[in-house]
């Protein structure tokens, strides 16, 4: 059976431990749309995403979707999933098309999770009062001098992923532009990732 063009999905707030009783959304997905929101939780994996089709049902970003389960050939889903990007690691660090960062730390003893900070471009770029420079500005300053080497490509964000580990004494350069140059609302998260035990990195967005 060819995959639908068309498929109607009801969504609704995930609600734990309890019956929802949030208003139902409908909406009517074409596939590609449908394959590209599951893409994010299953990457190009051909049986888990015939697996959540078939089930009709996923959460995703805190809401349920659910729809009629149907069979997905694996040759369809082929030819369909060759219409998405693949990771590429030709593709060249662009700082000027680059979205957001985020600083992360690079490991942490189980079962604790990883602290994570997002740095929106357009928050980070701008300017506190008498200040010469934004936060933004110094990141840029920082990877044109050592450039972000290729990741991954990732569905969820439709960009490609760069990163390099922070070293000690870009640390200290982070923490003093994070004091003189970031908005208030990253200060304090930032101030507190930078001030935390173990290794970091840095993850550059460039969307393609």
């Amino acid at each position: 059976m060819a995959l639908p063009e068309t498929v109607p999905v009801k969504r609704t707030e995930e609600e734990a431990d309890y019956v929802s009783v949030r208003p139902v959304v409908r909406q009517l997905f074409r596939i590609e749309q449908l394959v590209d929101m599951l893409l994010a939780l299953t990457g190009k994996e051909i049986s888990r995403l015939q697996q959540i089709l078939r089930s009709g049902t996923v959460v995703y970003h805190y809401y349920r979707y659910w729809w009629e389960g149907f069979e997905a050939v694996t040759e369809d889903l082929q030819v369909l999933l060759a219409k998405f990007p693949d990771a590429d690691p030709s593709q060249a660090f662009r700082a000027e098309q680059c979205t957001a960062a985020a600083i992360e730390q690079a490991e942490t003893q189980a079962p604790a999770k990883k602290m994570e900070v997002e740095i929106p471009r357009e928050a980070a770029s701008r300017k506190r009062l008498l200040r010469a420079r934004s936060l933004w500005e110094c990141l840029m300053q920082l990877a044109h001098e050592n450039i972000p080497a290729y990741k991954t490509y990732s569905y969820g964000r439709h960009a490609d992923i760069y990163v390099w580990e922070i070293l000690p004494d870009v640390r200290g350069r982070l923490e003093k532009a994070v004091e003189r140059f970031a908005p208030r609302e990253l200060r304090a998260p930032l101030r507190r990732i930078l001030q935390s035990s173990g290794a970091l990195r840095l993850r550059f967005f460039v969307p393609r």
